[in-house]
């Protein structure tokens, strides 16, 4: 059975760091990827950051990129230069997956396993 846990977050001044971590159990070998999301309320989920666990580059969404860094290394998201916009729960994802099919579809899959969220807040 797969699990996806979080940790990390909480609170950050703008312009702050901070260090999410997700820890990724029962799969039997690195086919599968992994991938960052956020959420405010009445907002679509979005996702930010995606990553194949057997190896390569991550992808990230327009408004992280340059400022968010996913590592194999507990799936961990580093976030820099944080704003406001930041804001939200972040949820960390995973789903089976090959990858031709990741880096064809930029990470963009249909993940299945599901973390609890963890909360992030940015302010002055």
């Amino acid at each position: 059975q797969v699990q996806v846990v979080e940790s990390g977050g909480g609170s950050v001044q703008i312009g702050g760091s901070l260090k999410l971590s997700c820890s990724v159990s029962g799969y039997k070998d690195f086919h599968y990827c992994v991938a960052w999301f956020r959420q405010v309320p009445e907002k679509e989920r979005e996702g930010v950051a995606y990553i194949y666990a057997g190896g390569g580059e991550p992808y990230y969404s327009a408004d992280v990129q340059g400022r968010f860094t996913l590592v194999q290394d507990k799936m961990t998201l580093r976030m820099n230069n944080l704003t406001p916009t930041d804001s939200a729960t972040y949820y960390c994802a995973s789903t089976s997956c090959d990858f031709s099919p990741f880096v064809s579809a930029r990470g963009r899959l249909d993940y299945t396993n599901w973390g609890q969220g963890t909360q992030v807040t940015v302010g002055s």
